[in-house]
């Protein structure tokens, strides 16, 4: 009774290969075949070419990478205005706020960042919501500005002064 062909596969040289029957001897066809990776993306010979985009191209980094260089580049020119007084501030990027599914549910406004003071040892914190932000500025307000402004607001809070004073460009770029 024959079970059918087996599947052989044969990892590097240092394997043995596995399988058995007669089904191994057809399936060998060489001596000692090339191992599995150096087969892979290189049928030919001729290795991969390059990289698949260029890093001068925009499509280089995600969106997510974009976003979070964006976050870190408002809190430079906040701590260009402040000072070291900035730097006690940790800044963080979450894809959604908690609560999203209630917030949604009783079409309440979904907050594009929040602040926590500091309490102790743990530092205050800034988190900025990637997904809201990006829907709400689609097309209407550049997505760096809106996030500018995001996080001078959560400062503010924190500090408990007006977005306007913490920085002047505040809101320069929202539609009136």
């Amino acid at each position: 009774m024959s079970t059918g062909p087996t599947l052989r596969v044969y990892l590097g040289p240092g394997e043995e290969p596995s399988g058995n029957g007669p089904a191994d001897a057809v399936s060998s066809g060489a001596a000692n075949p090339r191992p599995f990776r150096s087969r892979r993306r290189n049928r030919h010979g001729r290795g991969l070419r390059g990289e698949l985009i260029p890093a001068h191209l925009a499509g280089f980094r995600s969106r997510s990478e974009r976003f979070d260089t964006w976050v870190l580049e408002s809190a430079q020119r906040l701590e260009r205005l402040w000072g070291e007084s900035i730097q006690s501030y940790q800044f963080v990027v979450q894809d959604i706020p908690p609560g999203l599914e209630e917030l949604a549910a009783t079409r309440g406004n979904i907050p594009f960042g929040a602040g926590t003071p500091a309490a102790g040892p743990k530092p205050a914190v800034i988190t900025v919501y990637r997904h809201p932000i990006e829907s709400a500025a689609r097309g209407l307000v550049p997505v760096s500005e809106l996030i500018h402004d995001v996080v001078v607001e959560q400062l503010a809070t924190l500090i408990g002064m007006d977005p306007e004073t913490v920085d002047p460009t505040y809101g320069r770029f929202r539609p009136l």
